[in-house]
């Protein structure tokens, strides 16, 4: 009997294990043909777009990099990127810090009504947000770019910091205060030091969110000098002029940093996920 009960477990085991399989190679597949396709020519692409290169191709970097504007657009990536996910962790910091551990009339509400701002799609904001920075002069300026950026990031990152705050032990604070420190002194020299994961968490998700984003970029910075990196890759790819390889290109070359930013990231990365997801 104890057998017969055992074949049904190992089945179900075996279906798990089959369905986390089938699940890692569809993850992984946009990452083959990404890497594949930067090495091929347009010929080879067209006469076998999923296999493997028979020889490597480096004239889709080449068109990648052509105009001498890439440079130009990595630049403008980077500036929003760190611009946005630096006063994004900071302000989310500061305001997690008092949804974690202060006291003020009408938190919970207040809260709330913050965390429920994450279910609102960017899309749907276009139209108010390009009348108001009209309005106050900031279409094609990094500022305005950066500003819209940080708010659409702020309801998550709050989030995020908060849950992992209320998970600090409370005899901490309360044995800093008695030491006479301030409210500021235990933020910055015990929750700061503490919060690591969680913050190497958000840099890496902020980071990659802001450093792939297209609509906002596209329709805030109309300047050409101004453009980021993403809204570049994407002329090489218009109505009448399509060049899936180069796009490959420089979609690879766009990745590497991000990459790079997890790779030296990544020990405190998985343990940030999970802050805060039990108490």
């Amino acid at each position: 009997m104890r057998k017969a009960e055992q074949i049904p477990s190992l089945m179900g085991r075996g279906a798990r294990q089959v369905i986390v399989i089938l699940a890692t190679l569809l993850s992984l597949f946009p990452i083959y043909f990404m890497i594949v396709s930067a090495f091929k020519s347009k010929d080879a692409y067209m006469a076998n777009k999923w296999g493997l290169p028979t020889t490597l191709n480096f004239d889709n970097f080449a068109t990648a990099f052509s105009g001498g504007k890439f440079y130009l657009r990595f630049a403008n990536s980077i500036i929003l990127t760190v611009g946005a996910v630096g006063i994004s962790l900071m302000i989310a910091c500061l305001a997690a810090y008092a949804f974690a551990r202060m006291d003020f009339r009408w938190k919970r509400s207040l809260f709330n009504l913050f965390i429920s701002l994450m279910i609102v799609a960017p899309v749907v904001l276009i139209v108010p947000l390009f009348v108001t920075m009209v309005q106050w002069n900031l279409v094609n300026t990094y500022q305005g770019v950066i500003f819209i950026y940080t708010g659409l990031m702020l309801p998550f990152s709050t989030y995020l910091m908060t849950n992992f705050f209320r998970t600090i032990p409370r005899e901490i604070v309360d044995a800093a205060l008695i030491d006479g420190a301030s409210n500021f002194s235990i933020f910055w020299r015990i929750f700061m030091p503490l919060s690591a994961p969680a913050v190497m968490t958000l840099i890496v998700v902020n980071a990659l969110w802001v450093w792939n984003e297209l609509l906002i970029a596209l329709v805030f910075l109309q300047k050409d000098e101004l453009k980021t990196l993403m809204v570049g890759i994407a002329a090489l790819r218009s109505r009448n002029y399509v060049d899936i390889p180069a796009t490959m290109a420089g979609l690879l070359i766009a990745t590497i940093p991000i990459v790079v930013l997890y790779l030296f990231s990544q020990k405190y990365f998985i343990r940030g996920l999970v802050s805060g997801a039990v108490k």
